[in-house]
């Protein structure tokens, strides 16, 4: 472990955590139709788990409507039993070759709590990237202690690593915010 190996670190660590944050907030629902919102459906497909965007084609046709094409007919029963027991709360329609999604408006008490869902997932995110600085910081302790860095090049590392977390924490607060905003508007 190196100065540059621990920041190096840290920031992917960051990044990977950020891009969880942004693919948990995906999957909340608005009154917009989204592919994300049913991409990670597992459906049963001969007897194997599989994400529904690799046995179907997920187009957004119109602003509130979702329609999915299997690639395999003959799954489509399958596609339909797994959405209804998704949590999306949304009906599938069929016509035997397409399935369509009509997003309903959201209520205001649902918005409310699809909001406070994106806060709760906001917060996660934070917490994730605290942790990490806290690790980096424990290796930087480390290094110091082996003699391998110094003690102002520790402080000016956890300074590094403090000025990298408040930029990821902005991240995640914006990809929150974005997503709050598109729930209440709609």
């Amino acid at each position: 472990m190196s100065y540059d190996s621990v920041t190096k670190d840290a920031k992917d660590r960051m990044e990977k955590a950020l891009g969880h944050t942004k693919d948990m907030l995906k999957n909340i629902r608005t009154s917009r139709a989204s592919s994300a919102l049913v991409e990670h459906v597992r459906v049963d497909y001969y007897g194997t788990p599989t994400p529904l965007s690799q046995i179907a084609q997920i187009t957004v046709p119109e602003a509130r409507t979702l329609a999915i094409k299997p690639f395999d007919a003959g799954v489509i029963k399958e596609i339909e039993r797994a959405l209804m027991k998704s949590d999306l709360g949304i009906s599938p329609e069929s016509d035997g070759k397409i399935i369509r999604l009509t997003m309903p408006p959201l209520s205001g008490d649902q918005r409310k709590k699809y909001a406070a869902k994106a806060k709760d997932f906001g917060e996660e995110g934070r917490v994730s990237l605290r942790n990490i600085r806290r690790d980096a910081n424990k290796e930087a302790d480390a290094l110091q202690k082996k003699s391998e860095i110094t003690e102002d090049d520790n402080r000016d590392l956890q300074d590094e690593i403090q000025k990298m977390l408040k930029e990821y924490e902005g991240k995640v607060a914006e990809a929150q915010d974005k997503k709050s905003k598109e729930i209440l508007e709609d």
